[in-house]
């Protein structure tokens, strides 16, 4: 079974949230909806995205401070859709760090083609694979190599390493993981969290060294 894109949509405007949410599903996008700020940080701390659809102007945090808050943590694509067409507002966007700009009234045809150049473009792969050294996953067909050579994954190793590749170069504690990799719902010990690193770094052979322990703090995939 493939896995699709994910992203977060977040969008105040109840009609609006809802056209966008449609129109990724039936493009075969996976998405969850925020209406606002609060909601879009809460979302981003349960759940790993491949892209955040941001509104500016929203009551309470606005769009602009829910890219400050996700830059402080995470490089994901970060494409803003708001009605003020100024200069002065894009280029404060851009500041924030957000990737590209889309202003309201849009096309949902170009909407998606930005969304989807920019997640490629953050992978850095033209066939939109997540690469770290040895590593390669391709989130599709949900195909995993090492060097080049096919590797077998089970369901949860395969989550595991997904959420490993989305935040390579970053420590993620076991509370995050399993929030991410198992779900906010889960009722286990963080100890599940430690066996499937392990069945994960045997399964990538010599590859599994990239996953590297740190000290009290959790797992961080390096690239070498």
């Amino acid at each position: 079974m493939a896995v699709p894109d994910t992203i977060l949509i977040v969008e105040d405007e109840p009609r609006m949230g809802a056209i966008l949410q449609d129109y990724f599903t039936a493009h075969g996008v996976d998405s969850d909806l925020a209406p606002d700020g609060d909601a879009a940080l809460e979302h981003f701390a349960r759940r790993d995205y491949d892209a955040v659809l941001l509104d500016v102007m929203m009551p309470g945090l606005d769009g602009y401070g829910v890219c400050r808050a996700i830059r402080r943590e995470s490089d994901l694509p970060i494409l803003f859709l708001t009605a003020l067409g100024g200069e002065d507002q894009a280029l404060h966007g851009y500041a924030l760090g957000a990737d590209d700009y889309i202003t309201k009234p849009f096309s949902l045809a170009l909407l998606y083609a930005k969304t989807t150049a920019l997640i490629r473009r953050s992978r850095g792969t033209e066939d939109g694979a997540l690469v770290c050294g040895e590593i390669r996953l391709q989130p599709g067909p949900m195909l995993c190599t090492v060097s080049n050579t096919p590797v077998k994954l089970s369901p949860r190793e395969y989550n595991l390493l997904l959420c490993l590749l989305r935040n390579r170069g970053r420590v993620l504690s076991r509370e995050q993981l399993l929030t991410r990799v198992w779900g906010w719902d889960f009722e286990g010990e963080d100890r599940a969290v430690d066996v499937q690193i392990k069945n994960l770094r045997a399964a990538l052979g010599s590859a599994g060294k990239q996953i590297k322990t740190v000290f009290k703090a959790g797992y961080k995939l390096e690239s070498e």
